[in-house]
């Protein structure tokens, strides 16, 4: 059996109990960066279904929204319970240099990989200016 000891903990489940509020994750812990012309994502899912997983994307906002649903039924007598329970939801707006219609995601060991490849239009270019009769390039 597990002891509990710390006093402070007891006050927040008595303030939950009272006032019928769980604590939810504020946000789903993030990762992003640019790698090979692929912005790619790794959000923090843990406890999640890939199937309680959905991505909406709507005027270049990502949204995020996932369920974590408790492994015991309200019957059971919790003991400890200081894992957050519930729907919980992040949004990510979007440039227009990403290519939205090619975004992939992947559920693997808790975490939500997403992948976004860089729009052909915002990748660099080379264009030709020309002068006269001789052309001559130059990097844009």
């Amino acid at each position: 059996m597990l002891m509990r000891t710390d006093p402070f903990r007891d006050f927040d489940r008595l303030t939950e109990a009272m006032l019928g509020t769980r604590a939810r994750p504020a946000l789903m812990p993030m990762t992003a960066y640019r790698e090979d012309g692929t912005f790619v994502v790794h959000l923090d899912l843990p406890g999640a279904t890939a199937e309680s997983i959905d991505l909406t994307v709507e005027q270049n906002v990502l949204t995020v929204q996932a369920e974590r649903k408790p492994p015991v039924g309200d019957d059971a007598e919790r003991v400890i319970d200081e894992r957050s329970y519930g729907v919980f939801s992040r949004q990510l707006f979007l440039g227009d240099t990403l290519d939205i219609d090619r975004l992939t995601a992947n559920y693997d060991a808790g975490v939500l990989t997403l992948q976004i490849p860089i729009a052909e239009r915002a990748k660099a270019r080379r264009v030709e200016v020309t002068a006269g009769e001789t052309a001559k390039e130059i990097n844009a």
